[in-house]
C-alpha cells in the first residue's frame, strides 16, 4: 500500500472505533420512545447517512429540522455517556497510523458523523495530529453513498481520487468509494463479508488493523 496510495481516507464509527452497537441502542431507544416500533436488527439497517436522514426515514415529514436537531443532539449525547468508557481505536490502529504518517501518506477522515462526535474521538484519544483533512455531516449535502464525502476528501488533500484507499465498515460506505473510483479496505466489525458481495472495488476484509500490512 505504501507504494500503491498516496492517502488514506477512513470513515469513523465502525471504522477507527468499534462502537456501532452503542449507536443502535441509543437510536433505537429514542426512535421506539417515538412510536417507531422497529427492532434492533432494523435500527441497524438505517445506522447509515446523516442524523436527519435517519429520522426522516423513519418519519417521513413528521419533524422539522430544528426537531431533529433536537433529536440528533440527545441521541449523541446519550451515545457519548454510554461509550466514554470504552473509548479506543480499533487493536492496531495506533500503530498503523504512526506507520503511514512516518511514511508521509496523507490521511483524512470522512464520516457522515457531525463534529461533536468526530472531536469527542479525536480529543479523547489524541489522534488529531494524524489527520490532514476532516469532512463531516456538515461538510457535504449529499451523504454516502453518494461520492461527496471522498471526493471532498481527496480534494482538500490535493490527492487523485485513485491515488486514495478508503477504509469503510459498512456497504454504503464502500458503495460511496467505489462511486468515487477509489479502492477500499472493509472493517467487518458490523456486517459480514458476503454483504458486500455486489462491490470489485475491495481489496480485503479485516477485523482489526493487526494484519493490514503497509508495506505488504
Amino acid at each position: 500500500m505504501m507504494n500503491e496510495f498516496k492517502a488514506f481516507l477512513f470513515d469513523l464509527n465502525g471504522t477507527m472505533i468499534d462502537d456501532m452497537d452503542y449507536h443502535v441502542r441509543s437510536w433505537h431507544r429514542i426512535l421506539n420512545s417515538l412510536g417507531a416500533g422497529i427492532t434492533k436488527e432494523q435500527t441497524q439497517a438505517e445506522c447509515y447517512g446523516k442524523n436527519h436522514e435517519l429520522i426522516e426515514r423513519i418519519f417521513p415529514g413528521r419533524f422539522s429540522g430544528e426537531e431533529k436537531d433536537r433529536m440528533s443532539v440527545e441521541k449523541e449525547k446519550q451515545y457519548q455517556e454510554e461509550y466514554r468508557p470504552s473509548l479506543a481505536l480499533i487493536p492496531g490502529l495506533m500503530e498503523f497510523l504512526i506507520e503511514a504518517k512516518k511514511n508521509n501518506i496523507k490521511m483524512a477522515i470522512g464520516s457522515a458523523a457531525i463534529m461533536f462526535n468526530i472531536d469527542f474521538v479525536l480529543d479523547g484519544l489524541d489522534i488529531r495530529h494524524y489527520f490532514d483533512v476532516i469532512v463531516s455531516a456538515d461538510d457535504v449535502s449529499r451523504s454516502k453513498p453518494d461520492p461527496e464525502t471522498y471526493l471532498k476528501c481527496a480534494s482538500l488533500l490535493g490527492i487523485d481520487p485513485q491515488d486514495c484507499l478508503v477504509f469503510e465498515d459498512v456497504p454504503k460506505g464502500v458503495e460511496s468509494a467505489y462511486n468515487a473510483g477509489m479502492k477500499a479496505m472493509v472493517l467487518t466489525t458490523m456486517h459480514v463479508q458476503h454483504e458486500f458481495q455486489q462491490f470489485d472495488n475491495i481489496l480485503g476484509f479485516h477485523d482489526d488493523y493487526t494484519r493490514v500490512a503497509l508495506k505488504q
